[in-house]
């Protein structure tokens, strides 16, 4: 079977990019031909085991793009902060008609058994050109988009209308989608997002060595991670307010916050406000050091007011390392009492709390094996990846 994936993110550095990774990486190993369309504003040099066609953006970087302007996103990317709805109608042109071509052109060479399009938007729009049967997965950052722009909405719901089958990564993904695109339910199947369990493991790290990487010069004797865009939809201000609750409380925790976004200053500007001298700015991460960063800490934390799926939970579940998240989204599918702790969104008292309890009872080592194992079991990319190949085999 060969297998052509597009998605309109680089590989790194979105969600939806490292599912198209993860997925492209485990179909090789299964014996399928894959080839991937991505894009980006510059060239990844990454030694990927598929062929891969990505379009290039910013004439500002490169003299000769696939695209003027820099490539748009939903929220922010660690690359740009360009959005769909910022975009003039000129230039949402130029992006569908470009992204359509490249993406007939690259499945007559290619001669793909099935498409495999990212976010319910532009790329199944685009598939749906080529006559090869497809299917979508929703990630739900695609459905807040839907709300918010209207001029996309033709493309959308005809690259929706038309796909064999639409994946939906939580219940919460798969219940906005019928609302929004009405579409008949046997058209969707739910099926939760994985993770690469040959990063996300268990493992010793080494904390002095760790935070020398990360630029610090200390060695937190109780350490809190989060790992998201600083973006309002992931709540990042709501945790900084909770970290001072618990910083009085529990003198000797330090926060390591990995992640860029549009809201990086206001973040900075908050933390001085609440006088806090152990919450750290790391930046963006790639994931071999995000795994090394789970395995340092005693908690993560998903502070989120949306969350389609929660993949950070996962990863860091993966790692031994329990999690207090929010009941945002797709989070309640999966964190419980046995793993970590849901709390109510927009609660700074409730997360405080939450986050202390888990310190002071130490439950990393209660927890901890029970969490890695859990997702293991449930979540790895080998058991989510066997039902996206019935589906494809399904659709074709």
């Amino acid at each position: 079977m060969k297998v052509l994936l597009i998605n309109h993110f680089p590989l790194q550095g979105s969600g939806s990019g490292i599912y198209t990774l993860n997925i492209a990486q485990e179909l090789i190993k299964e014996g399928y031909t894959v080839f991937v369309i991505d894009i980006d504003n510059q060239i990844d040099n990454s030694n990927y085991s598929f062929e891969r066609k990505t379009i290039l953006c910013d004439e500002t970087k490169n003299p000769n793009p696939d695209i003027k302007f820099n490539f748009p996103c939903f929220t922010t990317h660690p690359r740009s902060m360009n959005t769909y709805y910022s975009l003039s109608n000129e230039e949402l042109l130029e992006y569908v008609d470009t992204f359509t071509r490249i993406t007939k052109q690259v499945s007559y060479e290619f001669q793909p058994d099935i498409i495999h399009a990212q976010h319910l938007w532009v790329t199944p729009f685009a598939a749906l050109h080529t006559g090869v049967p497809y299917v979508v997965t929703a990630h739900g950052t695609d459905l807040m988009g839907f709300k918010k722009d209207k001029r996309y909405h033709k493309y959308a719901l005809e690259g929706a209308k038309n796909a064999s089958k639409i994946i939906t990564i939580s219940r919460q993904v798969h219940n906005d989608t019928l609302a929004l695109y009405k579409l008949p339910e046997e058209q969707l199947i739910l099926n939760p997002n994985g993770f690469d369990d040959n990063i996300f493991k268990v493992k010793t790290v080494n904390k002095v060595e760790l935070f020398k990487k990360f630029d610090l010069d200390i060695v937190p004797e109780k350490l809190v991670s989060f790992v998201g865009k600083f973006t309002n939809f992931k709540g990042i201000d709501v945790l900084i307010k909770a970290a001072r609750i618990v910083t009085d409380k529990i003198p000797d925790v330090a926060f390591a916050l990995a992640g860029d976004g549009e809201l990086m200053l206001d973040m900075k500007k908050l933390k001085a406000e609440l006088n806090l001298n152990n919450v750290y700015f790391l930046g963006h991460q790639n994931q071999t050091d995000v795994a090394s960063l789970y395995n340092a800490a005693e908690v993560s934390v998903v502070p989120s007011r949306i969350e389609p799926f929660g993949l950070v939970a996962i990863e860091a579940l993966a790692c031994g390392t329990p999690v207090v998240a929010t009941r945002a989204g797709g989070l309640p599918d999966f964190v419980n009492d046995k793993i970590g702790q849901l709390v109510e969104m927009e609660n700074p008292d409730a997360l405080a709390d939450a986050i202390i309890e888990e310190l002071q009872n130490n439950t990393k080592r209660t927890k901890g094996k029970y969490a890695a194992s859990y997702a293991h079991e449930n979540y790895s990319w080998n058991k989510t990846l066997h039902k996206v190949i019935e589906i494809y085999k399904g659709a074709i």
